[in-house]
């Protein structure tokens, strides 16, 4: 079985590390830079920062961020928010991601997700959904549908019909965020990510209300999801990185490395 992947993720408004709960009432909480170089030096597998109101305020993407963030550690680590066009993408590769993440300039283009695996291959290009429980229409049959602009905009599609057609595009990777459960660390949605997990052959990134390593257990056991993404839990020094990867190696989750 291969490992399963952490991966931290830091919220960026105006310069700084961002939390809020269901992607309101957020509050600053740090540097990106300097709480990336710390969770590197505690062994996390990748990174992801997120400009979270970049695409809603029609701002231009961190590349200052991205250029200091490379100057200091050397796992993978993905940029998204603010990212409109292939220009867009080089910027941020060029500065030193290694991934990309679109998500509301997906929904608005889908082919430029076609058009961004196609330039620098499926491996750069991710897939952020923004997802949020709903009532089971005959037009929303999973019961979840996909959110825009930092989770403010129901856009009236199916998350599982989306994922479906980003991974027809190209998409090499789905970073799968829960609106609901954002922020609460009161656990992933299994549901949500195993119906996402199972729905697409390429790998899923559990996202949103992740609290405690069993949380992190439950949700690689009852999906097919390839990593978790966790903020709070180590932002507000709960836990380190290898805290957690030591509880899941001892569950019997394969790990990476750890110190």
């Amino acid at each position: 079985m291969l490992s399963k992947r952490i991966i931290i993720c830091l919220d960026v408004r105006e310069g700084k590390t961002t939390k809020g709960v269901k992607f309101k009432g957020n509050i600053d909480i740090g540097d990106p830079v300097a709480m990336a170089g710390e969770y590197y030096r505690q062994g996390v597998d990748e990174l992801v920062f997120y400009d979270i109101t970049a695409s809603s305020d029609k701002r231009d993407i961190i590349i200052d961020v991205v250029e200091e963030v490379a100057k200091n550690i050397f796992i993978p680590f993905s940029v998204g928010g603010g990212i409109r066009c292939l220009d867009d993408m080089h910027r941020v590769l060029d500065a030193g991601a290694e991934k990309i993440s679109i998500n509301t300039a997906a929904v608005q283009n889908p082919d430029l997700i076609y058009s961004g695996a196609r330039t620098f291959g499926s491996q750069c290009i991710v897939l952020g959904m923004d997802v949020k429980k709903v009532n089971k229409t005959p037009a929303m049959p999973s019961g979840y549908e996909i959110y825009v602009n930092g989770g403010r905009t129901p856009v009236g599609i199916d998350a599982v019909e989306w994922a479906k057609k980003a991974l027809d595009l190209g998409a090499g990777e789905i970073c799968l965020n829960s609106i609901d459960a954002d922020g609460t660390n009161a656990g992933y949605d299994l549901v949500l990510t195993s119906l996402i997990s199972r729905a697409v052959s390429i790998p899923v990134i559990a996202s949103g209300g992740a609290g405690t390593p069993e949380h992190l257990k439950d949700v690689f056991r009852t999906s097919d999801a390839g990593a978790a993404l966790i903020a709070s839990m180590v932002h507000y020094g709960h836990y380190t990185v290898a805290q957690i990867k030591k509880c899941l190696s001892k569950e019997g989750i394969p790990v990476r490395e750890f110190i």
